[in-house]
């Protein structure tokens, strides 16, 4: 993934993003320890969660994915920083933002996973088997590492491979050697595609289940207005999540790939940039947010969180007591 804020401004008004990107680059700051701590807590919860569902299995990778951009999110904070060494910007461009992005559609990818799995077992019968089934989970999950990281993220790598020489242009493609380059805009597409692909199994998905438990509710005669509303709040706040921290960035990353791609010169006025700036910060946003998501939604992972506290607590009180 290359540093997109100088694709647009050839042949367009010059501007300055010194300040603009100096902000962005704090608010990656004060976010981190946020997201690590929730995070961190998060992964501390499912390596002693037993994957007895499809749901824990999806679940648990998605943990090791938000952790993973939790972690690699500062180093490609700083390098968008004006004062950032020419050493810094290289190392963003060749390994920590390639890793970023990578993490970031995996994400993306484990949770339309489990918008898949909530489907099978609630809407469609036919296919519970298939959601159930845990070599399933298990199989589908190591294909999206592998698809993800082994044919995108590390040929990345391996083809930025130039010396970096001056910060003019657009200076990670200029690190891609040529076959780097015609990766890159292969990668781009298929990422574009990727999301709009979730995005339509999420908003179906979750449609369906949620018309699926209010019909439920309906013939059993129920009453039960409470039940209802939980069920619209959990859909509406998933989708939520999903978009509020997702769609901006990629709308706004719709003039860049049409530069990147297709060589269209849209002239981008201050206000793209400030705004893509932005976006790709509230885009992991979503690590902070996904672990309370998982305390909402998720019993098994509420109540193992309950009970490792509560015996946190007792290990504290039993030590001070002594």
């Amino acid at each position: 993934m290359s540093n997109n804020s100088s694709h647009l401004s050839s042949g367009c008004a010059q501007f300055r993003l010194v300040s603009v990107n100096e902000a962005v680059t704090y608010l990656f700051f004060i976010s981190f320890p946020i997201a690590l701590l929730l995070n961190g807590i998060a992964a501390w919860v499912s390596v002693h969660l037993q994957s007895t569902s499809t749901f824990i299995v999806y679940l648990k990778n998605l943990v090791a994915t938000d952790l993973l951009m939790t972690l690699t999110s500062p180093l490609m904070a700083a390098s968008m920083h004006p004062r950032a060494t020419l050493q810094l910007k290289a190392f963003a461009c060749r390994f920590s933002s390639v890793i970023f992005y990578c993490c970031l559609y995996t994400s993306i990818t484990f949770m339309g996973l489990i918008s898949l799995d909530r489907f099978f077992k609630i809407v469609r019968p036919c296919g519970k088997l298939l959601g159930q089934s845990l070599a399933f989970s298990v199989a589908m999950s190591t294909l999206v590492w592998v698809v993800l990281f082994g044919s995108t993220a590390i040929p990345t790598m391996i083809l930025t491979n130039q010396d970096p020489v001056n910060e003019t242009g657009d200076f990670c493609m200029s690190l891609k050697s040529p076959a780097g380059v015609t990766l890159h805009k292969f990668v781009v597409i298929f990422m574009e595609i990727l999301f709009w692909l979730v995005s339509l199994l999420i908003v179906f998905g979750y449609i369906c289940i949620t018309l699926k438990v209010l019909q439920s509710f309906r013939n059993s005669g129920s009453n039960n207005n409470n039940g209802k509303k939980k069920t619209k709040l959990r859909v509406f706040l998933i989708l939520l999540v999903f978009f509020v921290c997702f769609l901006p960035l990629h709308i706004m990353r719709i003039p860049f790939t049409l530069y990147e791609i297709f060589g269209i010169n849209v002239c981008a006025d201050t206000w793209v940039m400030t705004a893509y700036n932005f976006v790709l910060w509230l885009s992991t946003t979503n690590a902070c947010l996904d672990p309370l998501l998982y305390i909402y939604l998720c019993r098994e992972f509420k109540d193992k969180l309950v009970d490792m506290l509560k015996a946190t607590g007792v290990e504290l009180y039993s030590g001070e007591k002594e």
